[in-house]
């Protein structure tokens, strides 16, 4: 089955995100979501896809039900009438959205989509952790649609249901042009410990919100501009396995960009040129041997769960310290816990050992290496220094 036969339902308004110009990001104007009970009668995940050119990745908010009733959302995602059909279809059974909590200030695929979450349910109140920021221009949390009179700051206002919930931050970490923060939630009475961006469960298999659009995994899937979109168990694995290598590394070793005219060739010759296979331009070429790096990212993590090279490379190779030291913090919350981060797989089953040997690999291993596939980052990274747009690592981790 070719991937034109996928797609052949009439778009649906219910899915429509408006506000997507502001951060243009696939899937831009339509947000299939997906909602699934991870926790039976105490949390919910509501997942969508979030990326960059067919790079896209589960992007989750938790909904996670208070002891004495009520909601708590952790990491906004854009509020379409889907999404928000679903909320109001758990507030029937479990109590209204009582707290908004942003635990990020450098997160803006969750930023993004917090003022319109939070109009959605005028009784809520809103939480951020502090030191949010803006680029280009650093503008009052009012000036993004942010509700004012009900908006606090985390540790500076107090801290929401703070006689369930554990609340330990991360931060803030100096990034040059704004900061990392990030706030973790760990639910006392369940185990349940939520998370942003800091440690993600990168899955083998293609996680099943791509069942509702497996475009972008049989984009990635093909060899060639001119081959087709074609859906299979083995195309959607081939194609995942090819996405976490670009989100992870940007530009994994095993990869290498097609002169322009090479893939201007392919699309004149395509017997398919549609919006769907990007008009069949694909200027990317695999060597025999790119799965090996694509295993190899997926045996890094420990126990299923492990730091994604990104951040590594780029955030947290100026604050190694304190980052290991908040794990560590973690791990002295309970003995066992269900991580729910706001990326890739989730639930996973943790415990404080698991937690615990996971800092020690960090400590052994080489930390945001130059080498390999973490090139592109080391460059990047590199030229962000050059440009002093960020601090040298080694240098005072917060502000």
């Amino acid at each position: 089955m070719q991937a034109t036969d996928v797609f052949r339902s009439s778009s649906q308004p219910n899915q429509r995100w408006n506000w997507w110009p502001l951060l243009p990001t696939y899937p831009y104007g339509r947000r299939r979501s997906l909602l699934v009970e991870l926790v039976p009668s105490r949390a919910w995940s509501i997942e969508q896809l979030h990326g960059i050119w067919y790079v896209a990745v589960p992007i989750r908010m938790t909904v996670l039900k208070l002891d004495h009733g009520g909601l708590l959302l952790y990491s906004p995602i854009p509020p379409t009438e889907e999404v928000l059909t679903h909320l109001h279809e758990l507030e029937k059974v479990h109590g209204r959205v009582k707290s908004i909590v942003l635990a990020t200030s450098s997160g803006l695929e969750h930023k993004i989509s917090l003022p319109a979450l939070a109009r959605a349910f005028p009784e809520a109140q809103v939480w951020l952790s502090g030191q949010q920021w803006s680029f280009p221009v650093n503008l009052p949390l009012a000036w993004l649609g942010i509700p004012q009179q009900r908006s606090h700051i985390l540790y500076e206002d107090g801290l929401p249901h703070a006689e369930e919930i554990e609340w330990v931050s991360l931060g803030p970490l100096d990034l040059g042009l704004g900061t990392f923060m990030e706030v973790a939630c760990f639910h006392r009475s369940t185990g349940i410990l939520l998370l942003t961006d800091a440690l993600v469960s990168i899955p083998a298999t293609p996680p099943s919100i791509f069942n509702l659009d497996p475009a972008p995994l049989l984009f990635h899937a093909r060899e060639y501009g001119a081959e087709l979109m074609v859906d299979s168990p083995e195309n959607r694995r081939k194609g995942w396995k090819r996405i976490i290598l670009f989100a992870n590394y940007f530009r994994p070793i095993s990869l290498t960009i097609r002169p322009f005219w090479a893939a201007l060739r392919d699309v004149v010759k395509a017997r398919s040129r549609t919006r769907i296979n990007h008009f069949a331009f694909y200027p990317f070429s695999w060597p025999d041997d790119w799965e090996f790096e694509a295993d190899k990212l997926l045996a890094a993590q420990s126990h299923s769960i492990g730091l994604a090279p990104v951040l590594e490379r780029l955030v947290f190779v100026r604050a190694r310290d304190p980052f290991l030291a908040w794990l560590r913090t973690l791990a002295a919350l309970a003995d066992s816990f269900i991580l729910i981060p706001a990326h890739y797989h989730a639930p996973v089953p943790m415990s404080s050992q698991h937690l615990a040997e996971l800092v020690d690999s960090l400590e052994q291993r080489d930390w945001a290496p130059d080498q390999g596939s973490w090139r592109i980052l080391a460059v990047i990274d590199q030229l962000l220094l050059r440009w002093g747009l960020v601090p040298p690592a080694g240098s005072p981790p917060s502000r």
